[in-house]
């Protein structure tokens, strides 16, 4: 398992046992704890000549590389809930018409902490009216904690994806199935 425990959380004992990489388990307090997927949401958004926002990432993991609007889902919130209020979040957006495109399994380490996600994606389009992305861009606002600066790539192929340096693998193989599935 890529992250282990010496002792229990819950009482502290050295007995912890790791049970096939699936919970941990201690045998004096009976403390149970699955190794959970966490639950992650981003969006695609585009226009109609085929160009696609992503930010640049201002932290790890991945800093300096491309990534979708998008981010971990809230306790007791939906994954189109999710990726509405992360686009809202990191870019100051307002999107509507959300659609599920797919979900791909994604790792995600932080700060030595590796946590494996199911990362599921959406398209979606913006409130309102807007020329051309550069356009789009300019009426954005990034929060800076999370986003460096919001760039935009045209993507007509599944090679123009791979041209593009993308932060997650998940994020890769998704905008490849949505290249296929336009054609």
């Amino acid at each position: 398992m890529e992250n282990d425990f010496n002792l229990c959380p819950k009482c502290g004992s050295k007995k912890i046992q790791n049970k096939n990489n699936r919970k941990w388990f201690c045998p004096d307090c009976q403390f149970d704890l699955y190794n959970n997927v966490a639950a992650a949401a981003g969006v695609i958004i585009s226009d109609k000549n085929n160009n696609v926002l992503f930010e640049i990432r201002a932290k790890e993991p991945r800093k300096g590389f491309a990534a979708l609007p998008g981010g971990f889902i809230d306790a007791d919130e939906t994954a189109e809930e999710a990726a509405k209020r992360e686009c809202c979040e990191e870019i100051g957006a307002d999107v509507q018409n959300i659609k599920y495109v797919c979900s791909f399994p994604n790792t995600y380490e932080y700060r030595g902490i590796v946590y494996k996600t199911c990362d599921m994606f959406f398209t979606a389009e913006l409130a309102g009216q807007y020329d051309d992305m550069e356009t789009l861009i300019k009426s954005l606002k990034a929060e800076e904690s999370e986003v460096t600066s919001l760039v935009y790539y045209k993507i007509d192929s599944e090679e123009d994806v791979d041209l593009i340096p993308i932060a997650f693998d998940s994020s890769k193989k998704t905008l490849k199935k949505w290249v296929r599935e336009r054609k």
